[in-house]
C-alpha cells in the first residue's frame, strides 16, 4: 500500500492536494484503513507514505524488491496523477506485480486513467476497502475472473472493462480502527496539521456527507451518498485506543466532511466521552449552524477547535456553489462558539462561479469580521467528477487540462481557472493579500501572543505554522519579483 513518492509533505489524503503554505501533511487515512481492511482478511501488507518521512523513488524501489507484493496499490490525486503512473511503472520494473491505482483521480476519470499507461492492471473508483479485499481473493484463485470484482475497472486484453460500483459499506464499525494501522505502519510524529495541536491522530467517524457543495472532491468522488456513521460506542472505544497507545498525544482530529451534520448524535458523543472519563482533546470538521447549547456541550467534552468552510461572504456565491448556509447565521455561530470557548479555523474561497473583485472584498472583510482563530484562503482548485470542475470546463474557463499544472513548482496550488473578470493569476494575488491582511493585523498579533501566554499548549502549533508561513510570504514575494 503506497502513497507514492512526489514533493515532500505532499498530502494526497488532502481534499484539495498539495504541499501547504502551514506546514500541514496529512495521514494517508484511506489507504490506512484499506490496509487494516486487507490485514483483517489475513493478508500480509506493508504501508509505506513516501512523502510524510520523506522517502525517495530509489529507496522506495529498495523496499519493493525486498517486501515483494503480489499486488501494489498506489494513492493518486489529480495534480500528481502523471508522476504516480511513472512510479507504479519503475515498481513494476522492479518487482512484477499486480498494479491498482485508488483515489478521487481515478474515480472520477478510471477509463482514461487506464490508457496512460501498461503498467496499470485496475484501477478501483470511489471507496475501496472492500474492492481491495474481493479484488486480492480473486487474484488468489489461479484463473481470477476480474469481471467479478465490483467498485474497478481493468484491462482484458486490448479493451478496458468498467464493472459495476461497490455498494457503500453499511457498517462502518466492522472496519478496523484507522489508528492500529497508524501505531504499526506509521510513525505520528511524522504528521503536522497547522490548525491542530502536535502530535494529533486523525480519524473519521462517518463517511458521506448530507451536503452537496460543487466543489466538493471527497463527496462527490471517493464517499458520494449520505452520511454513514459508526455507532458511538465504536468512536470511544477508537478513542480509548488512541490514549492508550500514542504517547503525548495532543488532540484527535475528526475528519468527516461534516461531523456536526447530526446535533444529537454530536450531543450523545460528548455525553459518552465525559461519561468515559476520556480528557483527550479533539476537534473536527463542522458545518456554521451548530446551536450554542452544543457547542457548550463539546467544550466540557474537551472540543478544542473546529474547521469551518464559511468560503465567501457573498450570499450570491454561496449559493452558486449549494453550500446552503447564509452569512447572518455564520456571523451568529461563530458569536456562539466564542462564548462557548471552542476556537475557530475559517476556510474561504477565491473564484467560484459568479466571483468577481467586489464578492473577494466581502470575503476578506467577513474573515477579519468573523476573525476565527486561523484561517486559510484558497483560490478555487477544480477537480474532475465534481461539479465545478464541469462548470468551468463548459464555460471554457480552464488554463489547462494538463493535470500536471494544478501546481507549481514548489507543489503549491495552482489556480487553473480563468474567467473573464478574474484571471487565475488575480485569484492568486487576491489569496496572498487576504492572508497577509488577515494574519498582519496587528489585534490578531496581540491575540495571538496573549494566547501563547494564556494557553501555553498551543505555543508548538503557533510556531510551527508561523515560522511555515513567513517562509511562504518571502518566497512568494520573490517569486513576484522574478
Amino acid at each position: 500500500m503506497l502513497n507514492p513518492p512526489f514533493f515532500p509533505k505532499y498530502s494526497r489524503s488532502s481534499r484539495s492536494p498539495a504541499v501547504t503554505k502551514g506546514g500541514t501533511i496529512y495521514y494517508p487515512m484511506w489507504l490506512a484503513y484499506a490496509t487494516g481492511v486487507l490485514e483483517k482478511a489475513g493478508h500480509e501488507v506493508k504501508l509505506v507514505d513516501a512523502p510524510a518521512i520523506p522517502l525517495s523513488e530509489k529507496k522506495v524501489l529498495a523496499i519493493v524488491r525486498k517486501f515483494k507484493p503480489d499486488m501494489v496499490v498506489l494513492d493518486t490525486s489529480t495534480a500528481s496523477i502523471h508522476n504516480d503512473v511513472e512510479v507504479l511503472r519503475k515498481v513494476k520494473k522492479a518487482h512484477r506485480c499486480f498494479g491498482v491505482l485508488v483515489g478521487t483521480h481515478v474515480s472520477a476519470l478510471p477509463v482514461e486513467t487506464m490508457k496512460m499507461s501498461k503498467a496499470i492492471d485496475a484501477v478501483c473508483m470511489q471507496e475501496y476497502d472492500y474492492t481491495l479485499r474481493a479484488l486480492a481473493k480473486e487474484l488468489e484463485k489461479k484463473k481470477p475472473k476480474l469481471a467479478k470484482v465490483k467498485g474497478i475497472a481493468f484491462k482484458q486484453g486490448a479493451k478496458i472493462v468498467k464493472n459495476k460500483l461497490r455498494e457503500k459499506i453499511k457498517n462502518l464499525d466492522k472496519l478496523p480502527f484507522v489508528s492500529r494501522v497508524y501505531k504499526k505502519h506509521l510513525n505520528y510524529k511524522d504528521y503536522f496539521y497547522s490548525a491542530n495541536l502536535y502530535p494529533e491522530v486523525a480519524i473519521v467517524t462517518g463517511r458521506g456527507c448530507p451536503f452537496n457543495c460543487k466543489f466538493c472532491n471527497w463527496v462527490q468522488n471517493l464517499n458520494p451518498g449520505p452520511y454513514r456513521k459508526r455507532s458511538i460506542a465504536n468512536v470511544i472505544k477508537e478513542f480509548e485506543f488512541i490514549v492508550k497507545s500514542f504517547p503525548g498525544i495532543k488532540e484527535v482530529f475528526l475528519e468527516d466532511d461534516t461531523f456536526t451534520a447530526d446535533h444529537k448524535r454530536v450531543d450523545n458523543f460528548c455525553k459518552e466521552k465525559i461519561k468515559a472519563g476520556i480528557k483527550v482533546k479533539w476537534s473536527c470538521n463542522a458545518r456554521a449552524d451548530v446551536p450554542l447549547e452544543t457547542l457548550k456541550l463539546m467544550k466540557k467534552a474537551s472540543c478544542r477547535l473546529l474547521c469551518v468552510g464559511f468560503e465567501s461572504g457573498s450570499q450570491e456565491i454561496l449559493n452558486n456553489v449549494s453550500k446552503g448556509t447564509i452569512v447572518p447565521k455564520m456571523e451568529q455561530f461563530i458569536k456562539d462558539a466564542k462564548k462557548a470557548g471552542v476556537l475557530v479555523h475559517g476556510c474561504f474561497m477565491v473564484g467560484n462561479p459568479g466571483d468577481n473583485k467586489e464578492t473577494i472584498r466581502a470575503t476578506i472583510e467577513l474573515a477579519k469580521r468573523l476573525n476565527p482563530d486561523s484561517a486559510q484562503f484558497f483560490p478555487i482548485m477544480v477537480y474532475p467528477g465534481t461539479a465545478s470542475y464541469e462548470h468551468f470546463r463548459k464555460k471554457g474557463h480552464l488554463v489547462s487540462e494538463d493535470f500536471r499544472q494544478w501546481i507549481d513548482e514548489n507543489g503549491w496550488h495552482n489556480c487553473m481557472v480563468s474567467m473573464p473578470e478574474l484571471s487565475n493569476k488575480e485569484m492568486v494575488e487576491w489569496c496572498d493579500r487576504a492572508r497577509k491582511e488577515f494574519y498582519f493585523r496587528p489585534s490578531y498579533m496581540m491575540g495571538k501572543a496573549l494566547q501563547a501566554v494564556t494557553q501555553p499548549s498551543e505555543i508548538p502549533r503557533l510556531v510551527k505554522g508561523g515560522k511555515t508561513f513567513i517562509k511562504y510570504v518571502v518566497k512568494s514575494k520573490r517569486r513576484r519579483e522574478d
